[in-house]
């Protein structure tokens, strides 16, 4: 689509944990600074653990670190994020899974490269689309009719949708979860609680600070398991990830909402 709604896109691979990743994380670093994410940081971030200190005592919570790095290109519009346990990539300048789903995946290779993986426990992605209509439209024009709300003559501030669907992505998992959340807000343009952008520029069209009314469709799918280190296979999990995202995505918008975007 030329005028494509996506401003946030995200890949994650959870791998077995590797303690010593700090140890490694320079040569991963290495390997993505050669294709052009140049810009690095080491971050520490706080991760609530609950500790069981004996059988038959309830676990206590405590708050720890998360040791994490970024890695970035130095526009600040892609970035890998790596850990002990997982790599991510995200992107707000998306153009088609094309590009996007074998960059992520080089993301992994590298670390593979680097620290000789056992396996993948999780693959995922998640997509971001804005709903924003142009003047005379309205949101509910670019919905499909289950997701336009309630409508009694009171003017609408906010609201939120969520399904939760069982898949058969095949491949690599015989199951997977998609989550598909709509949110509609008369707000400036943003991300949900449990998405960081950590410093990310988006794209000047979702960029505006003033309120405006607006909808987010929010789509995560996944498989987990315990999945080898087959790229060729990994590949062919997220094309089939990705097909399902666009099923409910086009499930989701109008025939309006498509042709606008086109």
């Amino acid at each position: 689509m030329a005028n494509a709604p996506v401003y946030y896109a995200l890949l994650q691979a959870q791998f077995n944990p590797i303690p010593a990743m700090e140890k490694y994380a320079g040569e991963v670093q290495d390997l993505l600074r050669r294709d052009g994410y140049t810009l690095f940081e080491e971050q520490a971030m706080p991760q609530l653990e609950f500790v069981f200190e004996a059988n038959d005592a309830p676990p206590v919570p405590k708050v720890g670190t998360l040791k994490v790095w970024r890695m970035t290109t130095a526009d600040r519009t892609s970035s890998f994020v790596l850990s002990p346990t997982f790599i991510a990539f995200h992107t707000t300048r998306y153009d088609t899974r094309r590009q996007f789903l074998p960059t992520g995946l080089r993301g992994l290779e590298h670390v593979h490269k680097v620290v000789g993986l056992d396996h993948v426990s999780r693959l995922g992605l998640r997509y971001l689309d804005a709903v924003q209509p142009r003047e005379a439209e309205t949101v509910d024009q670019y919905l499909a009719g289950g997701l336009r709300g309630v409508q009694f003559g009171a003017v609408e501030q906010s609201a939120s949708s969520e399904q939760v669907f069982e898949t058969q992505p095949g491949v690599l998992a015989d199951r997977g979860i998609l989550v598909a959340r709509v949110h509609r807000a008369v707000a400036p343009l943003g991300f949900p609680p449990d998405v960081a952008p950590h410093g990310l520029v988006i794209k000047d069209r979702f960029a505006k600070q003033e309120p405006q009314r607006h909808a987010v469709i929010d789509t995560d799918h996944f498989v987990q398991g315990r999945f080898p280190l087959d790229f060729a296979s990994l590949a062919s999990q997220l094309e089939a990830l990705h097909r399902d995202i666009r099923r409910a995505f086009e499930a989701i918008v109008t025939p309006h909402a498509l042709k606008a975007w086109s």
